[in-house]
């Protein structure tokens, strides 16, 4: 079931993409055991059923031949063991095709349920684990008591289906009595085979509920609190006041370097007291004039500060300082601009007594 809930608040909020990859990376995905159990005993019966035939020849041919060499076997100890090696090769050859499929239905089971995932994270101890009081927590938790009742469902589906399958053919069976050995085989087999078969039928739709269920399992287990996912963005994003501490820096720095360049500035244009633009034009090596330095209101008055401080030309023009403002800082003016920045600085180099 779903963890319990923090003191942060409920777990309310979907999981995060970082918070899904770190239950990955502790192993703790959804993993239906059901899932395994049906595949391995459908495929598994259905195998057995065509290699049959195959492994019951094979042990006939086996028997046959050590019914044969048994006249001339002399019981030793290093006889025996040879008996026992050949015994243990020839049945392990035979049933090295049912070990293979166990193998790979148990691999394809998990990995169709939740991908490729290799991790060593579940196999660190967990000391935690050991305390007496939480493992009789665990004893009466929701989540045992949903796997007692899952266990037991499946425990009286398979008995009630097994049940009925051989009542069905009682009535059948009564009249054994009277057949051969081989007829008698046969029924068995062909029962037996049909009660495998509901309960395989049992198994796989356990399965698909009990998959549907450790996934929403595994959802609501993975949710977070609101402070949670605070957290984890701070962690993610970085904390937004240190954040904001060194875009405040930075700003700084900037209007520190901006100022700087107030003082080489050819004229500066104001509102007179919101904007303040601070111009500079060299024809050798621009083709129009560039902002060097902008603000408004206390940046407007400390640049128009600088500049009557060294000098700098201050120009009042309301519309041509409001449209400078809306411009970068290096960038030059547009081609709409030219002649009402040509007759300011026209002006400042005949207050001068230059040109440029």
């Amino acid at each position: 079931m779903a963890e319990e809930s923090p003191a942060g608040g409920e777990r309310t909020e979907d999981p995060t993409t970082k918070r899904r990859e770190d239950f990955r990376n502790k192993g703790q995905v959804a993993q239906s055991r059901e899932v395994q159990t049906a595949a391995l005993l459908t495929l598994g019966l259905l195998f057995w059923l065509m290699y049959l035939p195959t492994f019951w020849k094979g042990l006939t041919e086996m028997l046959f031949a050590l019914w044969q060499a048994s006249g001339e076997f002399r019981v030793t100890a290093a006889s025996t063991l040879s008996l026992a090696a050949f015994l243990l090769k020839e049945i392990g050859l035979m049933l090295a095709p049912l070990f293979l499929l166990v193998m790979v239905v148990s691999f394809f089971s998990g990995f169709f349920q939740f991908g490729w995932l290799l991790t060593a994270k579940p196999l660190i101890p967990d000391f935690a684990k050991l305390d007496p009081f939480a493992g009789i927590g665990r004893l009466f938790s929701k989540r045992a008591i949903v796997e007692l009742l899952k266990s037991l469902l499946k425990v009286l589906l398979i008995g009630w289906v097994s049940y009925s399958t051989v009542l069905d053919n009682f009535r059948e069976a009564l009249i054994l009595v009277d057949t051969d050995i081989t007829t008698t085989l046969r029924f068995l087999g062909r029962v037996a085979a049909l009660i495998m078969a509901k309960i395989c039928a049992v198994l796989i739709l356990l399965a698909f509920l009990d998959f549907l269920y450790v996934r929403w399992e595994m959802e609501e287990k993975m949710k977070m609190t609101k402070q949670e996912l605070k957290e984890e963005f701070k962690e993610s994003e970085g904390d937004p006041h240190i954040k904001a501490q060194i875009r405040s820096i930075q700003q700084e720095m900037a209007r520190k370097r901006m100022m700087a360049e107030v003082p080489g500035a050819d004229v500066v244009v104001t509102n007179p007291t919101h904007f303040a633009v601070a111009l500079r034009y060299h024809s050798e090596e621009m083709d129009a004039p560039q902002v060097v330095a902008k603000g408004a209101d206390y940046l407007a008055q400390k640049i128009r500060a600088i500049a009557e401080e060294h000098g700098v030309p201050v120009i009042e023009n309301p519309p041509v300082a409001r449209i400078l403002h809306k411009l970068d800082l290096g960038a030059s003016i547009p081609e709409h601009l030219f002649k009402a920045v040509a007759e300011i600085l026209a002006h400042v180099y005949s207050l001068k007594g230059k040109t440029r």
